[in-house]
């Protein structure tokens, strides 16, 4: 089931919207991934702390994470829309004009380490000065919002507002999506307590989290599955100290990207695999060295299994919490960020 026009269904203004949209979010991945890891993993060597590799296992659909916070990784949370959001779900996702990206606003907002030369132009995605601006803004608690500018005919894209809430419940974000997977008709209680709570676990386990995750993390799926009722696509990106990965959440599923190291053995057989030369792959795939390791990008996709998908058939189900929602799907080797003519080298690490 979609909430948004696939591109067959799209006039051709919003073919080209979003045309443009899927070309802004392929640069926004290479700048979230640098952000998110490998500023991360240099945030480590700076402060001569060694980096704390995420284990396979943490890779696994409901797996758990060890919830230990580590000060030196990068986390943010990033709202990205195709369209304007309506001033009507100002209820749930909280933008105002007091947190809008205006110089007045930013000035105000004394703990971001802005001067006086920023420039109302600096949030627009095709403005030269728009990374290093959105790098001031990504510390910030809460999360940063991205969509069409409402002033402009042509489809532009600006850093509309900062430090932007999501207040709606995870009960209703749980009901919600019971209702759209059929477990249940209208209210999450109807069928008791129990139900209601394996519903709210699901939830988090639909978005490839466990269910005690931090806030921004609880945020962004809670943002992710509010925003399915947009009639446009977004893009959901958040970090965590926690969770040492770059997680993203769109129309396409649920993905996490990660740091992991290998041998030269292991090296050698992705690359042949890839049919990349040895000297290619240590030039576009290898972020860092380790005495005997190779650090590189490895990127987890999810697929909902039958059970996290609505029924054909329509009828309502019951939840039996045994069942999984969620499967791995591609797993890959991608190159380093800005590297734009090596593609990602499937491989298959997570149950091997």
């Amino acid at each position: 089931m979609t909430f948004w026009g696939v591109r067959e269904e799209l006039c051709n203004s919003d073919r080209l919207r979003r045309s443009y949209y899927e070309l802004l979010r392929d640069e926004l991945d290479h700048f979230i991934i640098q952000h998110a890891l490998v500023d991360s993993y240099n945030n480590f060597l700076e402060a001569k702390e060694p980096y704390p590799f995420v284990e396979m296992r943490e890779l696994k659909p409901r797996a758990r994470i060890p919830s230990v916070e580590h000060k030196n990784q990068n986390a943010f949370l990033v709202i990205f829309v195709e369209d304007i959001i309506p001033s009507s779900h100002k209820k749930y996702i909280r933008f105002f004009d007091v947190n809008k990206t205006t110089k007045t606003n930013i000035l105000h907002a004394n703990y971001l380490p802005l001067d006086n030369e920023f420039e109302r132009n600096h949030k627009f995605l095709d403005s030269a000065h728009f990374i290093d601006f959105m790098k001031t803004l990504l510390p910030v608690d809460y999360a940063l919002l991205i969509q069409k500018d409402p002033t402009v005919k042509k489809s532009r894209y600006s850093l509309s507002h900062f430090h932007v809430r999501i207040d709606w419940p995870i009960a209703d974000a749980a009901e919600n999506l019971g209702q759209i997977l059929r477990y249940i008709s209208q209210d999450i209680y109807e069928k008791g307590d129990k139900n209601a709570e394996d519903i709210q676990k699901k939830l988090f386990e639909y978005y490839g989290l466990p269910v005690m995750a931090g806030g921004r993390r609880t945020a962004a799926i809670i943002a992710a599955q509010y925003l399915r009722r947009l009639q446009c696509i977004s893009t959901v990106y958040v970090g965590s100290s926690e969770s040492r990965a770059m997680i993203r959440i769109s129309e396409r599923g649920v993905s996490k990207a990660v740091l992991l190291k290998f041998s030269s053995k292991e090296i050698s057989s992705i690359a042949e695999s890839g049919n990349i030369s040895i000297k290619d792959f240590h030039k576009n795939y290898v972020v860092a060295r380790e005495k005997r390791k190779f650090v590189c990008i490895f990127l987890a996709t999810y697929l909902p299994t039958a059970n996290g998908k609505p029924p054909e058939d329509g009828k309502l189900r019951e939840l039996n919490p045994d069942l999984s929602w969620l499967s791995v799907g591609q797993q890959q080797i991608i190159p380093k960020p800005g590297v734009w003519n090596f593609p990602p080298i499937n491989v298959n690490l997570i149950y091997s």
